[in-house]
């Protein structure tokens, strides 16, 4: 008898011994054959779109006029798109098709724990063991060591193990950002009504890494207020899944995290959310998909069926009506290990703060995969200012070579997503305006600062 299920929420999908053609195992064999199909036969069509009109105004006048399905009909008769369809599919079969991807157990990696128990990767013929991992130093260790072929890292680590900042230098990329938002800076009980961070002095606070966002958030935060990260306050690295238990052993007073950590310390009632990371800076990046650029460049079908994977998961996560779903999906011990609800509250953006109150962000977290490279300038200064980084830097050539923005909007194409068309932008962080091509100006407008 056959039975049914709704991995997608999409419509129901039949279980049963064969399937409707008769030339699969199964209904689910059938339907991932057709959606790869489907799948190449968009790249192909695409990339001839893209040949025949270079500009992206003049392409979307044509097919505006024409209609999709009459352009490439009409195409298809001068171009076999059948024939190149075939070929690319052939073309581009794995070199690898085995992997281990590490993770930290946190929503910033939520595309890549996502792609393994919700399809992601099989459907580009992958088959990739997500493996969960302690600490940033592990996971930094593990991969230049080549036990993961790729790995989830905070943005600033490829732009570190490219510099050789921490580990010998080697050449990494940041393929694709996981996720922007998505921290907060949360408080033990005890300061509740301590809420300036004036009044913060002698606190003693944790960050993921040293090569964190969240380490530079934190100390942008404090200097902001006053205070000297360095002088007035400990900051200590802590890995995020022992956080919440340093907070409760009352050996630190409060921690700039990743979530589910901040909501999980109120989950336990053992801290607050003091403040989203987004009304520090709205948009600012957090963790990214990294391998080496030898992984890119020796298997580069099996580094692109990777990102497929990845940019098809960040457009499904992008959808606020998925995110139940993808919570039930990464919560278990395997992945997550936190309690669905704790989950939900991240990702929905409904969410108690560990005050009595319960608050809406829709955009506590979100999935945009573009590495700007103006997010790399930003993290590059933040190094200087803080002594991690001597010398001179050339920013821009830094940024170009790590952030791969034009590879990244190709595959956001693909995966229907609309990348910008610019790699660079200005923003602003608590207020103040960052222009990416006056770096060293940036830095010497700062009052505390290590340089």
């Amino acid at each position: 008898m056959a039975t049914f299920d709704d991995p997608f929420n999409s419509k129901y999908r039949l279980r049963s011994r064969g399937c409707s053609c008769g030339a699969h195992g199964s209904q689910t064999e059938h339907d991932e054959a057709l959606s790869s199909d489907a799948q190449s036969r968009r790249v192909v069509e695409g990339a001839v779109m893209r040949a025949l009109f270079p500009q992206d105004a003049t392409r979307r006048a044509f097919l505006k006029a024409v209609g999709a399905p009459t352009a490439l009909a009409a195409i298809s008769q001068f171009f076999p798109l059948a024939t190149a369809t075939e070929a690319f599919a052939q073309a581009g079969k794995p070199e690898k098709t085995d992997l281990k991807v590490g993770f930290i157990p946190i929503t910033c990696a939520t595309p890549i724990i996502m792609g393994a128990p919700m399809g992601f990767y099989a459907k580009q013929g992958l088959n990739v063991e997500v493996v969960k991992t302690a600490g940033w130093a592990v996971i930094r260790d593990k991969t230049l060591n080549k036990e993961y072929d790729a790995a989830h890292m905070l943005s600033p680590m490829p732009l570190a193990i490219s510099l050789g900042l921490g580990a010998n230098p080697q050449p990494y990329t940041l393929s694709a950002m996981e996720n922007v938002n998505g921290q907060a800076i949360t408080l033990a009980m005890k300061h509740k009504d301590r809420r300036n961070p004036k009044d913060w002095k002698g606190f003693k606070l944790a960050v993921p890494f040293d090569y964190s966002m969240h380490n530079y958030l934190l100390r942008y935060y404090l200097a902001e207020a006053g205070l000297d990260p360095d002088t007035d306050v400990q900051i200590r690295a802590v890995p995020p899944p022992e956080m919440v238990a340093n907070l409760r052993a009352d050996n630190i007073d409060g921690f700039l995290a990743p979530d589910p950590v901040n909501q999980r310390a109120v989950f336990d009632g053992v801290g607050f959310i003091h403040m989203l990371s987004k009304e520090m800076w709205d948009g600012h990046p957090c963790c990214a998909f990294a391998a080496s650029r030898e992984f890119m460049t020796s298997m580069p079908n099996t580094y692109a069926a990777l990102m497929r994977a990845i940019m098809e998961a960040t457009a499904y996560a992008r959808k606020a009506e998925n995110r139940k779903q993808i919570a039930e999906a990464i919560a278990p011990a395997n992945y997550l290990n936190q309690p669905v609800t704790v989950v939900e509250q991240v990702l929905t953006g409904t969410y108690a703060d560990g005050l009595g109150n319960i608050r809406r962000a829709a955009d506590r977290i979100d999935f945009d995969p573009f590495p700007w490279e103006s997010f790399a300038v930003w993290i590059l200064t933040q190094m200087k200012r803080w002594g991690q980084l001597k010398g001179d830097v050339d920013y821009q050539a830094v940024a170009k070579q790590v952030f791969l923005a034009t590879d990244a909007a190709k595959l956001m194409r693909e995966a229907g997503l609309e990348p910008p068309a610019a790699t660079t932008k200005s923003f602003s962080v608590m207020g103040k305006v960052f222009d990416p091509s006056k770096p060293d100006d940036y830095i010497r407008s700062f009052a505390i600062k290590r340089t």
